[in-house]
């Protein structure tokens, strides 16, 4: 996977700025991730300490200076201070499939920003980046059966449920979404109508 340039560290589309996290992201991280409302379908459950979500940061930030891409802080153009959340692809091993880094579409915004379509927007900047700049041959997206919002927001940006995935002892499994090259090929480019808040 080849190394991106720097510039492509921040990344403006219609409404939303996308940059690498930074250290002074580390309120926001937390705040975001530890909060039980945006976990709700998180079997993991919040993050319950500063230090979590250090380290989350930490491995987000690597992985930019690694590979030059990653997990973007996500704010409105028009407030580039007020993060509204966190999202983009990675490369991560994802648990029973097939034990290989795959690229990892994830997103987690404040309750705030909810059926806003902002996470489609994000997500559609993510994919291209994956097809059109790093020459992925797919993206991944795993999520729980009962998190609605997030598979009507897959969905509509085209990714299809491949299966599932045995990764949450005692719970039913994740559901695996994937959108190949070949099928974001053939998908519209324009950012779909957002999920209603609550769906």
């Amino acid at each position: 996977m080849a190394l991106l340039e720097p510039l492509l560290a921040i990344l403006d589309t219609a409404r939303l700025t996308l940059r690498a996290p930074e250290a002074s992201d580390l309120d926001a991280v937390f705040e975001v991730h530890a909060d039980p409302i945006t976990n709700r379908f998180n079997p993991a459950g919040a993050l319950v300490s500063r230090e979590a979500a250090q380290a989350l940061l930490e491995g987000w930030q690597a992985h930019w200076q690694a590979q030059g891409f990653g997990y973007w802080a996500i704010a409105l153009r028009e407030q580039p201070e007020q993060l509204l959340g966190f999202g983009g692809i990675m490369a991560k091993p994802i648990e029973g499939h097939q034990g290989r880094l795959d690229l990892n579409l994830y997103f987690r915004f404040r309750p705030q920003a909810w059926g806003q379509g902002y996470a489609s927007e994000m997500a559609m900047t993510a994919l291209a980046l994956a097809f059109d700049q790093l020459r992925a041959p797919a993206v991944l997206a795993v999520v729980r059966p009962s998190n609605m919002p997030s598979r009507k927001t897959l969905e509509r940006i085209g990714m299809r449920l491949k299966g599932a995935l045995a990764d949450v002892p005692g719970q039913a499994p994740s559901l695996l979404y994937e959108m190949s090259a070949e099928h974001y090929a053939t998908v519209p480019k324009q950012v779909p109508p957002p999920t209603p808040f609550g769906a």
